[in-house]
């Protein structure tokens, strides 16, 4: 959950993403409990002074804080998606519904606590936000299910892949509805996004349909969120005091307003007799884990942040894209995931086409 990576990406998904990858450092925060993300550099950069004032949110005082910064973030977006794969698969746990919830929670909790000490500062929820953002937050909550619900079918490589073809509809609805133009090499590596998806899934020897129909669905509307997102960002900062809407707000208000839709849908989808049934729930060691998935989904925000005040946009983006790389191999690894050779060149081919992606939208956006 993508991918809370991850916006504005942050669950997500350079991953993130959260989110969590959508004016991508947004979405990575919230996707921050999910899992999505591939960046959109001029959010990044905009973000840089938007959402991290130095007098409020202040980061370790110490030496060599890039290598640190973008470690801590290779590390928190990788863990995500792992920790979560375990959940659902490891363990078996069969009401995803519930689990993004309750890492909502723990994120809600988090933030509200830094919050009222200070710590961090995030605009107050009132009714004309909540009425702005909340067809935002209703494609969030759909695009954080259904990446748990694809989640527990796709190995975590497989899925690193098929998560490219959110960036296909993601630009080419940029084309249509904001009339942004892309130069040839972001066109060249979106179709070996999808060549590699497409490779991948024929290849793919634990192939589950439902696990595809349910990642699809998520890109669709990963790429919703995102250009909803960008539609209703200016009303949503007009509806804030301050006249601005930083990265934690969001996580905040995301996350708060998913509660209620998500406790419908657990009703909806009849998990309340599984989660009274199963027996992780009274493993402590289980509740250890799904709150660290809470936590880790939270931290991807954190050190996202950290490193982007770190570092350049570009090695933000760069490192983004080539952390996918040794997330693939360890969800391989882990997971014992069963490949072939032309598996394994098809998620090659994916992970060097977001590579390849992110430069060409680097120098898109440098010529723009």
């Amino acid at each position: 959950m993508a991918s809370r990576n991850p916006p504005l990406v942050i669950h997500v998904d350079p991953d993130g993403p959260p989110g969590r990858k959508a004016p991508d450092i947004g979405n990575r925060s919230m996707m921050g409990t999910s899992c999505v993300d591939d960046t959109d550099l001029e959010d990044v950069k905009a973000s840089k002074d938007r959402d991290m004032p130095s007098h409020l949110l202040r980061f370790p005082n110490i030496q060599n804080q890039s290598l640190l910064s973008g470690f801590a973030y290779c590390i928190a977006s990788c863990s995500m998606i792992l920790v979560n794969k375990f959940v659902l698969s490891g363990y078996g746990f069969n009401a995803g519904i519930f689990l993004m919830i309750y890492q909502n929670i723990v994120s809600v909790t988090i933030v509200s606590a830094l919050s009222l000490s200070g710590v961090i500062p995030t605009e107050p929820l009132t009714w004309k936000l909540i009425k702005v953002w909340l067809p935002v937050n209703i494609i969030f909550v759909g695009m954080l299910i259904t990446s748990m619900f694809s989640l527990k079918y796709i190995n975590v490589a497989m899925l690193t892949i098929l998560k490219n073809v959110a960036n296909v509809l993601t630009a080419s609805g940029e084309t249509y509805f904001f009339k942004k133009q892309h130069d040839r090499q972001v066109w060249i590596s979106l179709m070996l996004m999808i060549i590699s998806a497409i490779a991948g899934g024929i290849t793919d020897l634990s192939f589950h349909a439902v696990g595809y129909t349910w990642q699809i669905l998520n890109c669709f509307l990963t790429a919703s969120y995102s250009l909803t997102l960008r539609h209703v960002m200016d009303s949503a900062k007009q509806a804030t005091k301050s006249g601005n809407l930083n990265e934690l707000s969001m996580v905040l208000l995301n996350n708060i307003l998913s509660l209620p839709l998500g406790i419908i849908l657990v009703l909806g989808f009849n998990e309340v007799e599984y989660l009274l049934e199963t027996p992780l729930l009274r493993m402590p060691m289980f509740w250890l884990v799904i709150t660290a998935s809470g936590v880790l989904g939270l931290a991807i925000s954190f050190t996202s942040m950290w490193f982007l005040r770190q570092t350049s946009a570009t090695t933000y983006s760069l490192v983004g894209s080539l952390n996918k790389i040794p997330l693939s191999i360890a969800g391989i690894l882990l997971f014992k995931v069963r490949t072939s050779m032309e598996n394994s060149i098809s998620i090659l081919l994916g992970l060097l086409a977001g590579v390849f992606f992110a430069r060409a939208k680097l120098r898109n956006n440098s010529q723009s």
